[in-house]
């Protein structure tokens, strides 16, 4: 633990853990996404094929970072937020931590309209890393997409038994009991090395500032693990992070996005 003390995790830029994360849309129109894109001016389109950077300037300038620290903005050399590709019948929007994605959903929600391309998961990585530790390469690396579904599927199942098991409680307490222990056992459960997130669909029906909390809130949790046990707690839990974040969030009325 002294060890992991003197050599703290890697960080990005602008204060916060790097912690690679992949936003994945849904195309419907690309040719519209693409006009889209073109006109804003926070973006680069790179020379080769359909893909940009997008920069911390213009249209997104007044992006809030609360973990920025001694990272020194300078408009003639813009830093670089993310990098956005069009492949097939998807948008990716590539970012190296939690932060930067909970910043990019809002504001590419209000630059594309959902008829043209529409949020629907996003992959990430449930571990900080070393300073002098080997990074993944690319993002292709980190992301396997069949354990990735697999670890869905699975969450997914489990859900739906405890939602049965629940419906069929002869009273509410049992009801409760059974899903007590269920939430205790998911919380207290070792989190994967990646893992996915899904985004609820019927966002045309729900309040999309709902929805990006959501994000956050699930993002925020295991940031929190990974940082507590990089630093030797091993027992931290998300359901300590579940408190941890509640109270950040609704207790002390700031939902500004990960410190």
């Amino acid at each position: 633990m002294f060890e992991r003390l003197q050599k703290p995790f890697l960080t990005v830029e602008t204060g916060e853990a790097y912690q690679p994360i992949r936003l994945t849309y849904e195309l419907f129109r690309k040719e519209e996404l693409i006009t889209a894109l073109s006109q804003l001016k926070c973006l680069e389109k790179n020379p080769a094929g359909n893909s940009w950077n997008w920069f911390w300037r213009d249209e997104c300038n007044e992006l809030h970072f609360e973990s920025l620290d001694s990272f020194q903005r300078n408009p003639q050399n813009p830093l670089r937020l993310a990098t956005i590709t069009i492949r097939e019948n998807n948008l990716y929007i590539n970012l190296p931590s939690f932060k930067r994605a909970c910043l990019a959903v809002p504001f590419f929600y209000r630059m594309i309209h959902p008829e043209i391309a529409k949020i629907h998961h996003a992959d990430f990585i449930n571990k900080v890393f070393g300073v002098d530790e080997r990074l993944p390469h690319g993002f292709s690396e980190l992301f396997k997409e069949d354990e990735l579904e697999t670890i869905v599927r699975q969450r997914v199942s489990d859900y739906e038994k405890v939602q049965e098991l629940c419906e069929k409680a002869e009273t509410p307490e049992e009801a409760f009991k059974i899903l007590s222990t269920y939430t205790s056992t998911e919380t207290h459960k070792k989190l994967p090395y990646a893992e996915r997130y899904e985004f609820q669909q019927s966002t045309t029906s729900s309040d999309p500032d709902v929805i990006f909390l959501g994000f956050y809130i699930f993002l925020r949790g295991r940031e929190l693990v990974a940082i507590r046990r990089w630093f030797g707690n091993a027992n931290y839990t998300l359901a300590n992070a579940a408190e941890e974040t509640v109270e950040q969030v609704f207790g002390g009325m700031n939902i500004d996005i990960i410190e």
